[in-house]
């Protein structure tokens, strides 16, 4: 019988401080792992993943990024560092000690895969394996850049820009992400996506979340390149896993050639047999992958 939706797990609100709170669910027992969304997804895209962790003896943490879905939305500022990588990384360190976690692995998703990069990059002795999904890191790709990369990734460089993108999103937020196309509902869960559907229509969530491609092209990118300057690489375990019917691959080709500039302990990965939103589309598959390398 299928289970309910994120079944024996809790969901409340924690304080990171700095004014921010993040809404949460918990479950399991067993070593720690948080999974970290990306855009313009909530926590809620791990319920077909997250309980499978649980019973494969973890305990496991969804938040709900700063900015996205009901977590808070701090105000921003010039350089819009209150949505950076290392602002979130932050976060994610004071909710797991907040839940008495000291330790504990990272695994994120496309714009949660930076914010599990930078976690892992700067506080070393908490995090003991990391797993990026669907992403380089970002000044990799922005050193990439070409016409193909401009024509498939232009919304980041469209939703750097100011106001104009919360207007054209706003004014019609279903039409933009494609939320009521046939099937959607029925492909992310329901409870999944109406979720996902509260957060593209609350303008306060847009706006975040377009600070966080604000900060990606200034600040992130500058932490990136600070860090490849000095020569800090990430020393935990790590696991590089892509969506095979999306286009990272065809843009960057294996990226585990370019994550290994960036690690001193690469465990390998591959591709996943889905498209970008591979927690929703092959969860078992992507399970499979994380539950023997978290145990490494």
């Amino acid at each position: 019988m299928p289970r309910s939706f994120f079944e024996g797990f809790d969901e409340s609100r924690v304080d990171v401080g700095a004014g921010v709170e993040l809404r949460v669910r918990t479950g399991g027992s067993g070593p720690p792992v948080v999974l970290l969304h990306g855009h313009p997804r909530t926590h809620t895209t791990w319920h077909r993943v997250a309980p499978q962790l649980v019973t494969a003896g973890h305990s496991v943490v969804c938040p709900d990024l700063r900015g996205y879905g009901r977590s808070s939305k701090p105000p921003t500022t010039a350089d819009h560092a209150p949505y950076s990588k290392r602002a979130m990384a932050g976060d994610v360190v004071a909710l797991m000690r907040g839940l008495g976690h000291e330790r504990f692995a990272v695994a994120g998703h496309d714009r949660g895969s930076y914010v599990a990069m930078r976690t892992a990059m700067e506080h070393p002795d908490v995090v003991t394996h990391l797993a990026v999904l669907d992403s380089i890191p970002i000044a990799e790709a922005l050193d990439r850049t070409d016409a193909r990369f401009a024509a498939a990734w232009w919304h980041w460089f469209f939703f750097a820009q100011k106001e104009l993108p919360e207007r054209a999103i706003t004014a019609d937020p279903d039409a933009w992400y494609g939320a009521r196309a046939e099937g959607r509902a029925e492909a992310m869960g329901a409870e999944n996506h109406a979720d996902f559907l509260a957060a593209i229509h609350d303008p306060a969530t847009v706006r975040a979340m377009l600070e966080d491609y604000r900060a990606g092209l200034g600040v992130d990118r500058a932490a990136d390149e600070a860090d490849r300057a000095a020569g800090r690489r990430i020393t935990c375990p790590t696991l590089v896993l892509w969506s095979r019917r999306d286009d990272l691959a065809d843009l960057f080709g294996d990226p585990r050639a370019i994550w290994a500039d960036w690690t001193t302990d690469l465990r390998g990965g591959g591709p996943i047999d889905s498209g970008h939103h591979m927690a929703e589309e092959a969860p078992d598959q992507l399970v499979t992958a994380l539950v023997p390398f978290l145990r490494m």
